[in-house]
Order: structure tokens, then sequence, then C-alpha cells
């Protein structure tokens, strides 16, 4: 890549302390709201709380507000009426000017920036929380993609989390049924993994090298001498919006699904590693939909091989009805104190995100329901039974594993997506074991530079 230039966020205890006050000015008008709602008690408590909340990180930008959402899409993680009012924030952000574009760029690859390409527009494609995306080409002509990191991330990360740490104390003080004290762990590492392009320009890699013979499933290539930590330039690939496909014929519809499920499916049972973020805008698609485009890698979770092989025993206990092997499972992803009571509701969630796999028949991913509404009703029951459990932490490892399953089934029920999933699955499975994935991981690792 190119020479990373000098930090200019390096100690930036001002900017850090700036953004501190603003946010915890508005944690702290939550925090006395909160109160209040507790002294009016009734049924529509956790209801208020939930708009509180929400106006309170609705007028932040950045790291906050996409933790937020983070926690809004892992269904089990919140009540429903703060899972719902979270999920309605948008992390999109105002775009930065033409004037600050090129600061910007001038502080990444140096004052003669533009001549390192043929054109460069200085509008954004896209913005979102953390950056945003350019249009450009290259010396050669080909087109590309060039991801510019908003400045100060770092310290707006920092400060964020703590923020966020506040955000989770208040939930935690009305809602004993689950202890999110690890998620915020994991939330926290994978946003700081967010904000190094480099790493991202190597898990770009990694899917590159392992979709290398499997040209139904693209994704770009970086180009290491326009990139830096905070500037990621890569090939540009044309294509559409899943959402264009809806109304396809069933099909498309599920040529598309299989495509999806394949890519998000695959790396996870072969190489141990899941694609994180399961926001539509991060795939495309051809126009006769025969290939898929993977346009984002900064959020890419790698897992330890005894962990994807508890995904995969807990999959054969719950098909077998083996008590025993279901403990087991649990406890290899990391639950603790696994009374009879505890497994009966892990089951309940279980059940649904293993459902559509456990059914060897055609169907949908859960017939009748509309995608935001998927895995509410379940999550609700979760909540209700383990209530009677006492505060149960959920394993790091679960939240970004449970995340994107929840995401990818919404997206198939968008595409109103018919299939034998199990019959997929399986297919995913062949030759599966623990040891050969981590011979296949440590090869994929290390090859991407990722080990």
């Amino acid at each position: 890549m190119a020479a990373d230039p000098v930090d200019p966020e390096r100690n930036r205890f001002t900017s850090r302390i700036g953004r501190a006050a603003r946010v915890g000015a508005n944690m702290a008008g939550a925090g006395a709201a909160f109160g209040a709602n507790r002294l009016m008690g009734g049924d529509e408590q956790n209801a208020r709380n939930a708009k509180v909340l929400k106006a309170a990180l609705g007028g932040l930008k950045g790291p906050l507000m996409k933790a937020a959402q983070m926690f809004a899409t892992v269904p089990d993680l919140l009540p429903p009426e703060f899972a719902a009012e979270l999920g309605e924030l948008q992390t999109n952000a105002p775009a930065m000017g033409r004037p600050f574009v090129r600061r910007r760029m001038a502080a990444e690859l140096g004052p003669d920036w533009q001549a390192k390409f043929r054109d460069f527009d200085l509008d954004a494609a896209h913005a979102a929380s953390l950056g945003q995306v350019h249009r450009a080409t290259s010396l050669e002509g080909q087109a590309l993609a060039v991801k510019l990191q908003y400045p100060e991330m770092k310290s707006a990360v920092e400060s964020d989390l703590g923020q966020l740490r506040t955000v989770i104390a208040l939930l935690k003080r009305m809602e004993q049924s689950i202890d999110p004290s690890e998620a915020i762990v994991e939330i926290g590492d994978r946003l700081r993994e967010e904000l190094d392009y480099e790493r991202e320009a190597r898990a770009m890699r990694l899917y590159r090298n392992f979709f290398a013979d499997e040209p139904q499933i693209a994704t770009p290539e970086p180009v290491e001498a326009l990139s830096t930590r905070r500037l990621l330039t890569m090939t540009w690939l044309d294509g559409k919006g899943l959402m264009s496909f809806k109304t396809a014929p069933q099909e498309i519809r599920n040529r598309v699904a299989a495509l999806l499920f394949e890519a998000w499916w695959a790396p996870m049972t072969h190489i141990g590693v899941i694609h994180g973020d399961p926001h539509l805008g991060n795939y495309t698609l051809s126009e006769d939909a025969e290939r898929l485009n993977l346009l984002d890698f900064g959020c890419i979770r790698i897992f330890p091989p005894t962990f994807v092989a508890g995904v995969v025993r807990l999959y054969r206990a719950l098909a077998n009805d083996d008590r025993p092997e279901q403990i087991e499972a649990y406890r290899t992803w990391g639950f603790a104190n696994l009374t009879d009571g505890l497994v009966d509701a892990l089951n309940v969630w279980a059940r649904f995100i293993y459902g559509p796999l456990l059914d060897d028949r055609v169907r949908t991913v859960a017939d009748g329901v509309s995608p935001g509404e998927y895995g509410r009703r379940e999550a609700f029951r979760v909540r209700q039974a383990l209530k009677e459990q006492g505060p149960v932490t959920i394993p790091r490892e679960f939240v970004f594993m449970d995340r994107a399953a929840v995401g990818l089934g919404a997206a198939f029920l968008h595409l109103g997506a018919e299939h034998n999933w199990r019959a997929l699955f399986e297919a995913s499975l062949e030759g599966f074991s623990e040891e050969t994935l981590a011979a296949r991981q440590a090869t994929a690792l290390t090859t991407a530079g990722l080990a």
C-alpha cells in the first residue's frame, strides 16, 4: 500500500473530549427521562424509554449510531420496543464537500494525489457513517471505487464506545434477562477493525481467493498503490441492488438467494469466516442476476474453528433431538451455567435460526412473516423465558453470527425466495470437520495476510 502519512488524528484529545461532552449530554438527558418513566410505571414504560433513546441518538452521526443499529439488528439483545425504535435510525451522514475531500485526499496520498487518477469525482457516490465512496478512473482506464474515511473517526469510536456502555447500563437497569457486556466488547472490536482499511483490503483479498474459482460471485480487487489505512481504492463492480429483483420471476429470485446463501455460508463452513454486515447495500447483482458482487469487507468476523464446529454440532443436535449434544454445543459457544431452563430458552431461538435448515422441503425462510418482523416474535419469547433464569451473558462470538443470520434471512424474505434450505446447507457441509476447517483457515488467513 502507499506509505501512510503521519496520523493527524493521534492525540486528538480535545476532539474526543468535545464529542464525549455532546454525546454525554444526550445520554444524561435520556437517563433522567428513564428515571421519570420508571416513576410513572405502566405497561408502556419500555415504549416511552425506547422513544427517548431514539431521540437522544437521532441527532448524532458516526460510530454510536452505527453501534446502536448493530444492537437493533440482533433481535434477542434488546427488548422489542427498543429494537423497533433503534432499527429506524439512519447511519447515512451528509457527504463531505469538495474542498474537504481535496484536503482529505491530499492528507492520504500527498499534494499531487489528483495526478494519480485519470478522473476523480469529488462528489460522493455514497456516504455512510464512517466514510464515503467516490468514483474514479485509474491512469490505465480502470473504473475504481475510492473509499475515504471521515476525519477523527478513531477519536469518535473511542468516545462513542464509552458512551455506549452508559446506554447499556441504562438498559440493564430495566431489563434483567440478558447481559450484553460481551456484546459491547465485540461491537467495539469490530468497529475498530472497520477503521483499518489495510485490514479491509486483506479481508477483500481473502474473499477473492476463496471465490477465485466461482465465476458467479465477484469481489473488488484492492489497489494497494492508491490505498492507506484510511483510504481504500478498489476496482468498481457494476451491478443492481437486491431490491431491484423483488418483482423478478421466482426462478431469478431463487437464484439470487442461492448465491447469497453460498456467499455467506461457504466461507463460514470452509474457513470459519462470515460477512458480519448483512446490509442490503453491500450486495449488487449483474443485470441478468447471474453474478453476485460482494462490496464491503469492513466487518469480516473470523471465528475459532471450535466455534464453527459448535454451529454444526448444534444443527445436528437439533435435527436429532439430542439434548446432551445441544448442551455441549452451547458450551462450545461460550454459554455458562447451562440449566435445563436455560437450554429450553436458548432452543427457542436456535430452532428459529436453524428452522429452515431443519426442514427438508422447499419453503420460504419464514412463511407468513414480513422482513421487518423476522425474529421479533421468537426474540420476545426468549426474553420472557430468560427472565426466569436470571441474567444470561451472550458470548461475544455469537453476536455477529446472529446478526448476520437474521439479516440474511430478512434478505431472503424481501426476495420471496423458496428453496430446500436444508439441502443447500448440507451441500456446504460436505467434507466438514473441525480439523479440516482449522487447516483451511490457517492457509487462507496466511495467504491473505490476516494470520
